[in-house]
């Protein structure tokens, strides 16, 4: 750690961190001498690592390329974090850009002149922040009545490993993103049994990703954080495209919502979807189209009466949190930026905060994705060396 004031202290070795670093190498700063980046990983790879291994790098979202570093064309079939990890081990070696590692921060303050991050390896200064610390260390789990009731046991998404955990369970997904669908088609290939809850109809859309739509997509996001809201998750702006698989799962009747979780009960979900006889299927949205009767099949439990509607209890064994995440920003708390929404007010360029000159946030709100972090970790490199 270095002991006197370096310009800048990126924090996170993700994409957005390592695009950051680049950009500060590009400008003229020097890795270990004018910025330093500190990761709480104990290696490379960013949030990737952690994930789970049936993820292939065929399955996961597209990996934008760090700066000046094509990822090439990585074999489908292997696991996404060892092909992230291998790819950020080397750029990091590439660039010389010495991470520091594992180091935590519990928390930044300011003395007026300088920001004091405090680490779990001690205190370091410096005159600017990027904090590209992205959202795994937060996961999102909403309360439901009767939570410490349920008796099984409840995973979520960050500690997923393998769906052999699950064998011979009837397990409830809950969540209405990318990674509640991979979850369920993931069970179900090993013969587990699921049940899929969301809060309103599936998000399905039949929308062409392309580069265009990204970009509004990005500004839609930015105007949340403009405003100092609290970002809203991904599928929530960008919907789920009705691919083959997914049109396919629709139509065997595997990826079929029954409806909002109402409460959790000791053995078992109240759904409010089944209606009285657990064979009703609420809307599936885009979806619909797709629907096959004959493969709605009904749901185990009975009809309950919950606050004098008609609602289902299904018998649980475990729950899966697929409910996302929030930005990992409590370390800022020191500085007060937050506004009493929960979000942080970002100018226009979308990397610098207004409460607080010289910190710049790379990774948040329209650049949680990886070919959003990239573009930001570029923009808080400008912002630094404009504020320099």
């Amino acid at each position: 750690m270095p002991t006197k004031t370096v310009d800048t202290v990126v924090i996170g070795a993700g994409q957005a961190g390592l695009s950051a670093a680049h950009h500060l190498v590009h400008r003229g700063q020097h890795p270990g001498k004018d910025f330093v980046v500190i990761d709480s990983n104990s290696g490379p790879g960013g949030a990737w690592r952690h994930r789970w291994k049936s993820l292939t790098f065929g399955k996961a979202h597209s990996i934008h390329d760090l700066p000046g570093a094509p990822l090439g064309t990585p074999n489908p079939g292997e696991p996404a974090r060892d092909v992230v990890a291998r790819y950020y081990d080397q750029y990091e070696r590439d660039h010389g850009l010495n991470v520091l590692r594992p180091i935590g921060v519990d928390n930044i303050t300011s003395d007026g002149e300088a920001f004091l991050v405090h680490t779990t390896a001690g205190e370091l200064r410096a005159r600017t922040v990027i904090n590209a610390t992205g959202t795994w260390e937060a996961p999102y789990v909403p309360f439901y009545p009767g939570a410490g009731d349920f008796q099984g046991p409840q995973i979520h998404t960050r500690n997923y490993r393998s769906a052999t955990d699950f064998a011979g369970q009837r397990v409830l997904v809950v969540g209405g993103g990318t990674s509640a669908l991979q979850f369920i088609q993931e069970l179900a290939r090993h013969e587990v049994e699921t049940v899929w809850s969301t809060r309103r109809a599936p998000q399905w859309t039949p929308q062409h990703f392309d580069n265009n739509w990204g970009l509004e997509v990005e500004r839609s996001v930015s105007e949340r954080t403009r405003a100092g809201l609290r970002p809203l998750s991904v599928s929530a702006v960008t919907g789920i495209p009705l691919n083959r698989a997914y049109v396919r799962d629709i139509r065997s009747g595997v990826l079929l919502s029954r409806g909002p979780l109402v409460r959790l009960t000791g053995r078992g979900v109240v759904l409010n979807g089944p209606g009285p006889t657990g064979a009703e299927l609420p809307s599936q949205g885009a979806g619909d189209q797709y629907v096959s009767r004959d493969t709605v099949a009904p749901l185990p439990g009975h009809p309950i009466r919950d606050d004098g509607a008609a609602a289902w209890h299904v018998p649980i064994d475990a729950i899966l949190w697929a409910t996302g995440f929030r930005a990992n920003i409590r370390h800022l708390r020191g500085l007060k930026v937050r506004e009493p929404g929960g979000g942080i007010v970002m100018a226009n360029d979308g990397v610098t905060v207004e409460k607080m000159p010289g910190l710049f946030m790379a990774g948040y709100g329209a650049s949680a994705s990886t070919l959003g972090a990239t573009r930001a970790g570029r923009r808080a490199a400008v912002a630094v060396t404009r504020f320099l």
